[in-house]
């Protein structure tokens, strides 16, 4: 029962986000200076400046080239390699661990924001491309359903990174279904319910942090066998509404078995009475 929520696209931007505010915090002070210069210099008192000044330069533009350089891997990271579309898991984690190894090498220009960032994603990486396994499987399976070339297959996948009111995505979609021929529609609607069916968000987690939120007060007072109790429970209870009808009175065990479970005194092990 996963109980660690994993980064989200929120997550993913932070970085970038206090970079940015680093540089544009040294370009602020840099101007400050400037504008003291200009004033120094009417009185003929300059060079009381010039170290000061000589030193906010360098460090604005030290500050603005790192935080261009994490944006960019940022960037890199949410939209090319944990994207749904992507490149095999091979090739993802390769790539992951490029970005991860760049922020180690820039570790030392902020080490408070950088060091928990690069610590994080290292430790979560095979979590984080958890799904770019399950969906090279879907892949082979629909290239071996529909007896396509599994680069072809693929290819359909990656065109769905492009918008359909783009002139790219329709140069792309003739050309596949030209390759493909007959079978380009179903390969298509196979790729798009494969993708449809893999979840990648930790929305999925923060919605069951959610619901656990409300009973980890007790832990202190009932002890760890509470957890247990707790994870029984919310494995067995049946969900009252929900978005997908057929998940409506039915637990998480009977959708993830696809049977039905017995009646819940038996679950804890007891005996029910019958008559006879």
């Amino acid at each position: 029962m996963p109980w660690r929520c994993l980064p989200h696209s929120e997550a993913m931007r932070e970085p970038g986000q206090c970079a940015g505010s680093r540089g544009d915090g040294a370009t602020s002070r840099r101007k400050a200076l400037d504008a003291k210069m200009d004033t120094a210099k009417e009185k003929c008192c300059g060079n009381t400046l010039s170290a000061p000044l000589t030193l906010a330069r360098q460090t604005e533009k030290q500050a603005c080239q790192l935080a261009r350089d994490v944006k960019t891997l940022i960037h890199w990271l949410a939209h090319d390699i944990l994207a749904l579309a992507g490149p095999v898991l091979e090739e993802r984690q390769v790539l992951f661990d490029f970005i991860v190894a760049e922020l180690r090498h820039r570790e030392h220009l902020d080490p408070p924001r950088i060091r928990p960032v690069h610590t994080a994603l290292e430790k979560q990486r095979d979590d984080l491309l958890a799904f770019a396994g399950v969906l090279d499987e879907k892949l082979a399976g629909i290239a071996q359903d529909c007896d396509a070339p599994l680069h072809l297959v693929r290819d359909v996948c990656l065109l769905q990174r492009k918008s359909p009111s783009s002139n790219a995505y329709w140069q792309r979609w003739n050309l596949l279904y030209k390759k493909l021929g007959g079978k380009f529609q179903r390969v298509a609607d196979a790729v798009v319910d494969a993708m449809k069916n893999i979840p990648r968000a930790s929305s999925l987690v923060e919605n069951l942090n959610s619901r656990l939120r409300n009973y980890f007060f007790l832990r202190r007072q009932l002890g760890a066998p509470y957890l247990n109790l707790l994870q029984f429970f919310l494995n067995h209870r049946t969900f009252l509404r929900s978005q997908r009808p057929e998940r409506v009175g039915k637990s998480p065990k009977e959708l993830m078995t696809g049977q039905s479970h017995p009646h819940w005194l038996e679950l804890l092990g007891f005996t029910r009475f019958h008559l006879p």
